[in-house]
C-alpha cells in the first residue's frame, strides 16, 4: 500500500489589493508544487487578498473580488490533481471570518475559519474578523452563485473539520493558533490527525526564530517545508507514545472524507526527506537579510529609480547605508543563480532593458545616491568618513553645504522681528539653541527631498528617487530627533533597531563586506552636530544630550513596551537590575528623567517615518504601540511614589 506522501508549502510575495498579481504567484507556486510531485500544496494566510489589507477587509468588494480569484483557481487546469489550500476572507451568517479553503478538482472540500485570533503587537485581528469558536462543529455554507456555477455545490461544510484522504488524515492550523498554549494540532493528534498545515503571516523579528522552529518541531516532531513523508514514520512515533492519551475521551474532529489519495501503490523507490537542520543567523545576519529585502521590495513596488540617503558619517545613516549594499550584494546574488524575475525588476528600476549587474558596488553606483549635508557645526572628520564609506560601497556621492539656506531663513525671521537668535555657546538661551538646531535638521530634510525629486532629471536620466531615513529605536523612543527633519523621510530600514544592534551590525559589514571604513565611523561618539565646534572639534555628543547611555535606553526600552512597566514598577525592577552601578537615587533620576524626555517628545511618533518592525519594544505610534501623544508630562502622582519608596530604602538602610 501506498505510505509516502509528498506535500508542498509555500511563502509568496503578495501584495494587499493585488488581486491579478496574487492570482498569478497562487498558480505558479501550484504549478512548481506539482513538478515536485506534490498532492498537497499550502500557501500563506490570505493569500488570494494579502494578509495586510487592514479596514479594506471591511469593504465588500474585497471580499467580492477574493471570490472571483477562487473562481479563476478553480477553473484553471493548473489546480487539477492537487489538493489546494488557499487562505481568503469569507462572510458567513453576515460574521466576517479568515478562512482557509480547500479544493480538489473543480470542487470546495471545506472552509476551515480561523479558531484563534492574532490581537497583540502589530496585529489587529479582531479589528476586521471574529473566531469560530465552536469546537468540533460545522455547518453548511451557501457558496456564490459564481462558485456554484463552477464546481455545482450549493453547500460546502464551514467550520472546525479536518480533511480524510484515502491514506491519510490532514488538519489545518493558522498562524496564531501555532503559537496558542491550547493549539488545536494537540486535540487533532490525539485524534489521529498524521499531518498539520499551519498558513502562517507572521512577520519577521530579530531573534525569533528560534521560538518559531520550537513552535514547529513541538506540533510535528519533524520540521519541513517541502517534503516527501513517510506515513509509517508518523503512525510508529505516535503509536508508541500517543497510544494513552488517544484513549482518554474526547470529542472527535468531524471528518470530511475525500475520494483522493496523497500517496500511490508503487512509491517504494521514492525518498524521503530528512528533517531541516535549521540555520540559526545571528542578529548581525538577520538585520543584513530582513531590512535589504524589504528595502528592495519597497523599491521595485514603488516605481521609483532609486534610493536618496542624508549620509551624515554617523552610525545610524552609515547602517541605513549598509543595508542599501547588502541589498545590492543579494540581488547581484539572485542574477547570478539565474533569476529572471530579479533581472528584470533591476532593468526596469535603472531604466536599461540591457543592464546586467555585476557587481554589488556597480548597482549600488545605479540606484544609490547619498549626500553630506555640511554646515558650520560639522567637522572635517565626519565629512571625511562619509566620503570614504560611500566611495567603499559605490554610491554616487554629493558634499552640500546647508549654511546659505539656514542663514536665508534666519534672515526672513530677523527682518521680521528685529531678533538674530544665537547658540548657548555664544550667549543664547535654551530656545534659541534648540531653535537653531531644529532649522539646521529640517533644512536638510527640504533639500532631501529636493535632491531626491530632481539629481536624476539633472543628470538627464528618468524617475525619481526614495528619502531613507536613518532614525534608530531608541531615539524614537526618547524623541532625541527633529520631528520633520531627516528623520522623515519615504521609509526608514534601520526604525525598530536599537543603536546597539547596529553597532554590532557594521562590525559585522566591516568584515563581511570588507567596509574598512566603518571601523573610524563606530570608534567615534554618536554626535547630531548642530551645536558650535570647540577649536575644531565635535563639542556635542548624544548620550550626554539624552542624560543616558544607548545600552541603558534599551534595557529601559524593554522594560516599558514588553515588560509594560510604569515609573513605578521600571523603578522597582531597576534597583534590582542595576543595584552594582546606581544608587536607588540614581535609578529614581533615570527613571524620571526617560518619562519626562518620552512623555514630552511623545506627539514625534504620530508622525514617524514607516520603518522596519524588528523590535519588539518598538515605540512606533502607526501600528504597533498605541499611547497618547499629549502627556501631563510632570507624572505627579507616580514620581511621588517612586520618591517615597527612595526615602523608605534610604532610612532602612540608614538603620543598618
Amino acid at each position: 500500500m501506498g505510505r509516502k506522501v509528498t506535500l508542498a508549502t509555500c511563502s509568496l510575495n503578495q501584495w494587499s489589493l493585488d488581486f491579478e498579481g496574487n492570482l498569478e504567484r497562487i498558480l505558479k507556486s501550484i504549478e512548481i508544487a506539482k513538478t515536485h510531485g506534490a498532492k498537497y500544496r499550502l500557501g500563506p494566510e490570505l493569500e488570494i487578498c494579502g494578509y495586510g489589507c487592514a479596514d479594506h477587509f471591511y469593504e465588500s468588494d474585497t471580499l467580492l473580488h477574493s471570490f472571483q480569484v477562487l473562481r479563476k483557481l478553480l477553473e484553471s487546469p493548473v489546480t487539477q490533481d492537487i489538493i489546494c489550500d488557499v487562505g481568503m476572507p469569507i462572510m458567513h451568517h453576515n460574521v466576517r471570518y479568515n478562512c482557509r479553503v480547500l479544493f480538489l478538482n473543480r470542487k470546495i472540500l471545506l472552509i476551515r475559519p480561523k479558531m484563534l485570533m492574532a490581537n497583540h503587537g502589530s496585529y489587529r485581528e479582531l479589528r476586521w474578523f471574529s473566531p469560530w469558536n465552536q469546537l468540533r462543529k460545522t455547518e453548511e455554507y451557501f457558496l456564490p452563485r459564481m462558485i456554484q456555477e463552477v464546481t455545482g455545490q450549493d453547500t460546502v461544510p464551514f467550520g472546525d473539520c479536518v480533511l480524510s484522504t484515502k491514506d491519510t488524515c490532514i488538519g489545518t492550523e493558522i498562524c496564531a493558533e501555532l503559537w496558542n498554549p491550547r493549539s488545536p494540532h494537540i486535540d487533532m493528534g490525539l485524534d489521529g490527525v498524521e499531518i498539520f498545515t499551519n498558513s502562517s503571516a507572521s512577520h519577521h523579528e530579530l531573534r525569533k526564530a528560534d521560538q518559531r522552529v520550537n513552535l514547529v518541531r513541538s506540533a510535528t516532531t519533524k520540521e519541513v517545508i517541502t517534503a516527501t513523508v513517510d506515513l509509517e514514520d508518523v503512525r510508529s512515533y505516535r503509536g508508541e507514545l500517543c497510544q494513552p492519551l488517544m484513549e482518554s475521551e474526547h470529542k472527535p474532529c468531524h471528518r470530511v472524507k475525500v475520494d483522493f489519495p496523497l500517496s500511490t501503490c508503487d512509491d517504494f523507490y521514492l525518498p524521503t526527506h530528512q528533517p531541516i537542520m535549521w540555520h540559526f543567523h545571528t542578529p548581525e545576519e538577520e538585520i543584513s537579510l530582513g531590512p535589504a529585502c524589504w528595502l528592495w521590495d519597497y523599491l521595485r513596488r514603488s516605481g521609483q529609480a532609486g534610493f536618496l540617503l542624508p549620509l551624515s558619517g554617523g552610525v545610524d545613516s552609515s547602517s541605513t547605508a549598509c543595508l542599501v549594499h547588502s541589498m545590492c550584494v543579494l540581488l547581484c546574488q539572485a542574477v547570478e543563480d539565474g533569476n529572471t524575475q530579479v533581472l528584470k525588476d533591476i532593468r526596469r528600476v535603472v531604466g536599461d532593458d540591457s543592464y546586467c549587474p555585476q557587481q554589488a558596488k556597480e548597482l549600488c553606483g545605479r540606484i544609490f545616491t547619498t549626500c553630506y549635508m555640511a554646515s558650520e557645526n560639522s567637522s572635517e572628520d565626519t565629512r571625511n568618513r562619509a566620503k570614504e564609506l560611500a566611495s567603499q560601497i559605490g554610491s554616487s556621492h554629493m558634499n552640500i553645504n546647508i549654511d546659505m539656506a539656514v542663514k536665508g531663513i534666519l534672515g526672513i525671521f530677523s527682518a521680521v522681528t528685529g531678533r538674530w537668535p544665537q547658540f548657548h555657546a555664544n550667549g543664547g538661551s535654551h530656545r534659541e539653541n534648540l531653535a537653531l538646531q531644529n532649522v539646521q535638521a529640517r533644512v536638510r530634510m527640504v533639500l532631501a527631498y529636493l535632491f531626491a525629486q530632481l539629481s536624476l532629471w539633472a543628470s538627464g536620466r528618468p524617475g525619481g528617487l526614495l528619502v531613507l531615513g536613518s532614525a534608530n529605536v531608541d531615539e524614537s523612543l526618547t524623541g532625541y530627533f527633529t520631528k520633520y527633519d531627516c528623520s522623515s523621510a519615504d521609509i526608514n530600514p534601520i526604525g525598530g533597531i536599537s543603536k546597539t544592534d547596529l553597532k554590532g551590525f557594521l562590525l559585522y559589514c566591516a568584515e563581511q563586506f570588507q567596509l574598512s571604513a566603518l571601523r573610524g565611523i563606530l570608534a567615534a561618539p554618536p554626535t547630531a552636530e548642530l551645536e558650535p565646534l570647540t577649536d575644531g572639534q565635535v563639542s556635542q555628543t548624544d548620550e550626554a544630550d539624552m542624560g543616558m547611555t544607548y545600552s541603558e535606553l534599551s534595557v529601559i526600552g524593554r522594560l516599558r513596551k514588553i515588560s509594560k512597566c510604569g515609573p513605578f514598577s521600571m523603578f522597582c525592577k531597576l534597583i534590582h537590575m542595576w543595584k552594582e552601578v546606581l544608587s536607588p537615587t540614581e535609578v529614581a533620576q533615570k527613571v524620571k528623567h526617560f518619562f519626562w524626555m518620552y512623555s514630552v517628545n511623545r506627539h514625534k511618533m504620530t508622525t514617524v517615518t514607516p520603518s522596519y518592525h524588528a523590535e519588539s519594544y518598538s515605540p512606533d505610534d502607526n501600528r504597533f504601540d498605541l499611547r497618547p501623544f499629549l502627556y501631563n508630562t510632570h507624572w505627579t502622582w507616580q514620581f511621588r511614589c517612586i520618591d517615597t519608596q527612595v526615602s523608605q530604602m534610604t532610612a532602612n538602610t540608614s538603620k543598618q
